[in-house]
């Protein structure tokens, strides 16, 4: 039996803005992204399993979020991962502390970690990739 896959993919970059409505507006006028609140969302297929598909989100946060919390830079990576909760015990034999609770939303789990340079990276185990 093969090891499970711990990444599999980007499934944000996030990333803090002065103002985010302006800089949702620029990406929107001269590179074609959506102007959504939530940000743009970039839909793409597995490699391997061309019947299964995937999104990427791209945001701007407001420049004083706490989401990014502990760090203190001015961006965040969301990281897609196959099975979250086996990821996060084997991250934990590691010596890599979880930042807070695991989230459950319908849309999937969340989780968060910080690399050795302070930059938070936040764990999603999709939803849609759990029901595959």
């Amino acid at each position: 039996m093969s090891e499970k896959k711990r990444v599999t993919g980007i499934g944000g970059i996030f990333f803090k803005s002065q103002d985010p409505a302006a800089a949702r507006s620029w990406y929107s006028r001269h590179l074609g992204f959506d102007e959504s609140q939530y940000g743009t969302v970039f839909d793409w297929q597995y490699a391997d399993d061309s019947g299964k598909m995937g999104q990427t989100v791209w945001n701007a946060f407001k420049a004083d979020t706490t989401y990014f919390a502990p760090s203190e830079k001015e961006f965040m990576l969301n990281l897609r991962v196959e099975d979250l909760e086996w990821l996060l015990g084997e991250l934990k034999k590691e010596g890599i502390e979880q930042i807070g609770e695991m989230q459950v939303y319908e849309y999937g789990k969340f989780a968060h970690i910080m690399d050795p340079d302070g930059n938070k990276i936040e764990l999603w185990e999709s939803a849609d990739d759990a029901a595959l």
